[in-house]
């Protein structure tokens, strides 16, 4: 049996998401794969293990109420980079932009931390140094 690229499993990854088919996380994600979600800010939570972070990703998969869309996808050798928006809501201001930073060994997800810009007050540098 071949191993599956990184760029192959980013696209099943993502696929999961787009058309809501979270059975297709089922062999994607490693045994050891370590996830770091977006919230809470400001570190994510962490999620360990196949088990765990397929239950995660599976639940968000099959949220029909949402809409996750790639805007770009970067590959490098065993990494990725997953620019997205995530829409959550039918109101103009009921989405946010994010990144995906993975890591694929051996054709399976080992590591994926999720960053996004996130709502509330976020003092600027710019902002501080005119202070």
């Amino acid at each position: 049996m071949s191993v599956r690229s990184t760029a192959r499993v980013i696209e099943l990854f993502n696929r999961a998401f787009t058309d809501h088919e979270a059975g297709l996380l089922a062999d994607l994600v490693a045994e050891d794969c370590v996830m770091e979600s977006v919230q809470p800010a400001p570190t994510g939570e962490r999620v360990v293990g196949r088990e765990a972070c397929t239950s995660w990703w599976a639940a968000l998969a099959d949220d029909r109420t949402s809409q996750f869309m790639p805007q770009e996808v970067i590959v490098a050798g065993d990494r990725a980079t997953i620019l997205w928006n995530y829409r959550f809501g039918d109101g103009p201001h009921d989405w946010v932009s994010g990144v995906n930073v993975m890591r694929v060994e051996d054709g399976r997800i080992v590591e994926a931390l999720g960053f996004s810009k996130t709502a509330g007050e976020v003092p600027l540098a710019s902002e501080s140094d005119a202070a």
